[in-house]
């Protein structure tokens, strides 16, 4: 067994204790869960009774099955949407090709669940697209009903998942590859079908397997669609009707994170031992063509179709906040500032809270990033990559059963002074918002600290700096772009989390943003003061954003800026 040296104890004790802060809050939670799942109440003993049970009644198999079918379809749409975007404007030269792409990205800026009540309003029954469809052409279509509108909701926020995989994977494509395709006579969608999409497979299945995962998870918009028979929304129906000693609520929790590791683990079978690298890596991307006139009009077309679609729920929920009745018609009746005065004055508490706990829960994420990205890329402590395995296992657990691993693991120990369970102690939020967006900002520092000169540390040290000294002048100043684009990255994310949120509200005081908003969706009369709240949120996260690209942007122009001298001096 080696000694550490004096230069590894203060690294090798920061890792100890993020190791411990993530066994606590990520791992036994996790556990605790599962072993629930699979413990008999009566016996004390592990059985699989609990899943007998599960399979054995109809509304648990109708649920279990709804989520499957939801998170497939959703894929399928979120493809048929992406698909074009991705294409056209990387294969064909029109005007308007980054334009596009970046209005494609937008849906994210939206949690799905805070535009679904906008979407209802435009493609419900009643909505504004069916009342003009059975005026002009007497039909109804039923965009909006049941599962549908689950589908819709997810396809129209998620795609810019696969939009953005895809697109990169076609620009990375070999031109010579498609050039000897076209050689040998192979054009157009036999091209596409045998030649380009197969190469571009690793970044479709890598947007596709996001997609499958945040679908079969979403808590918030089943609910505020009123779609209960889905798995996310029964575990929690289970939970805060019944209590937290039912089992089935942890079976479902069970099956949800299996399902989101069997959906990473299938995208990664499909593309072994196959290869999709290229002959050349300066090809320069898919040749592009230019459209002939009757192309031109048909893709533009299509495009602005896709993206009427894709933006009108930020169109339906920016109409929403400023409407004062909405109902049977195609637009509200009339406008007005209202609802923004009733948020200001009634739910100014949900926007302080979600400014704390997202500004905490961020401020630790870019520490705990930091410190994670230093210990395993600057040292050779053993096990160091753990660290890095186990903060990104956050992505694969569902902020539901988070939110339900930490109801029955801090639900018995009390707070000193607080005189209240952890469990229902605001800090819980704070805990759970850094828990759920630590990769996030972990992967902002990973890239931060991977473009920091090592030798730049050897020379500090040779001058006669400490290993802390060096770390908090040095590294950390290279750094500091990386650092704050995960800071806003998990900042804006944050403000709108749900899932995880709903189950650790124990009193209104505590609630954040996107519980204020869940809360005032539940009501007609409360969908204005609702819509007022979500464009509050989409500013946030479109804000957050906005300054995370720049700050990226900054700190390139930066580096790119100092290259040439760095690499003068090292020479």
């Amino acid at each position: 067994m080696s000694v550490l040296s004096k230069s590894e104890r203060g690294p090798a004790a920061v890792g100890l204790l993020i190791a411990v802060l993530l066994a606590l809050f990520l791992l036994i939670p996790v556990l605790k869960v599962i072993y629930v799942a699979f413990l008999d109440a009566n016996t004390g003993e592990l059985t699989l009774i609990n899943f007998k049970d599960f399979f054995a009644s109809s509304l648990f198999r109708e649920s279990f099955y709804n989520s499957l079918y939801v998170a497939a379809m959703s894929v399928v749409f979120a493809t048929l949407i992406a698909l074009p975007l991705a294409y056209f404007t990387t294969r064909f030269n029109f005007s308007g090709a980054i334009i596009i792409q970046t209005l494609g990205i937008i849906p994210l800026i939206m949690p799905p669940f805070v535009g679904a009540v906008a979407m209802k309003l435009l493609f419900g029954s009643n909505g504004s697209v069916n009342l003009l469809l059975e005026e002009y052409f007497g039909i109804n279509i039923p965009f909006m009903e049941g599962l549908n509108g689950v589908i819709l909701v997810e396809s129209i926020h998620y795609f810019p998942f696969i939009l953005i995989n895809l697109s990169a994977a076609l620009v990375n494509i070999d031109r010579s590859m498609e050039e000897s395709a076209q050689n040998l006579g192979s054009h157009g969608f036999r091209m596409f079908r045998r030649i380009v999409f197969p190469l571009a497979m690793p970044g479709f299945l890598a947007g596709a397997a996001l997609v499958f995962i945040k679908v079969f998870d979403d808590l918030g918009t089943p609910l505020l669609l009123d779609v209960n028979k889905m798995l996310a929304p029964q575990a929690y129906l289970r939970i805060t009707s019944i209590g937290i000693s039912d089992p089935m609520g942890y079976v479902i929790s069970v099956i949800l994170i299996a399902f989101s590791l069997l959906s990473l683990y299938v995208s990664l079978m499909a593309m072994k031992g196959k290869d999709y690298a290229t002959a050349q890596k300066g090809g320069g991307g898919l040749s592009k063509r230019d459209l002939k006139p009757h192309e031109k009009v048909a893709t533009y077309a299509l495009v602005l179709f896709i993206l009427a679609v894709v933006l009108s729920p930020h169109l339906g929920l920016l109409l929403l906040s400023f409407g004062t009745v909405w109902s049977f018609a195609v637009l509200p009746d009339a406008y007005t500032f209202a609802h923004y005065v009733k948020v200001a004055s009634e739910a100014s508490q949900y926007i302080s809270n979600t400014l704390l706990y997202a500004g905490i829960a961020a401020l630790f994420d870019v520490i705990l990033g930091t410190a994670i990205a230093y210990i395993v890329f600057r040292t050779k402590l053993t096990g160091r990559k753990w660290l890095d395995y186990g903060a990104t296992m956050a992505l694969a657990v569902p902020g539901v059963v988070l939110g339900i691993g930490y109801l029955r693991t801090f639900y018995t120990i009390d707070v000193p002074f607080v005189d209240q369970p952890l469990a229902t102690w605001w800090v819980i939020i704070v805990i759970a918002l850094t828990v759920r967006r630590l990769p996030y900002a972990l992967r902002s520092c990973v890239a931060a600290i991977q473009q920091v000169s090592p030798m730049l540390e050897e020379a500090a040290e040779n001058l006669g700096a400490t290993k802390g000294r060096t770390v908090m002048r040095i590294v950390v100043p290279l750094m500091s772009g990386g650092i704050l684009a995960g800071f806003v990255t998990s900042f804006a994310t944050a403000s709108v989390e749900l899932s995880a949120t709903i189950m650790l509200v124990s009193r209104e005081s505590d609630a954040p943003l996107a519980f204020g908003i869940y809360e005032f969706m539940q009501s007609a009369s409360g969908r204005g003061p609702g819509a007022a709240l979500g464009m509050i949120a989409v500013v946030l996260v479109g804000l957050g954003t906005y300054f995370s690209h720049k700050i990226i942007e900054r700190t390139e122009k930066s580096r790119s800026s100092t290259r040439p001298v760095n690499e003068e001096a090292e020479a």
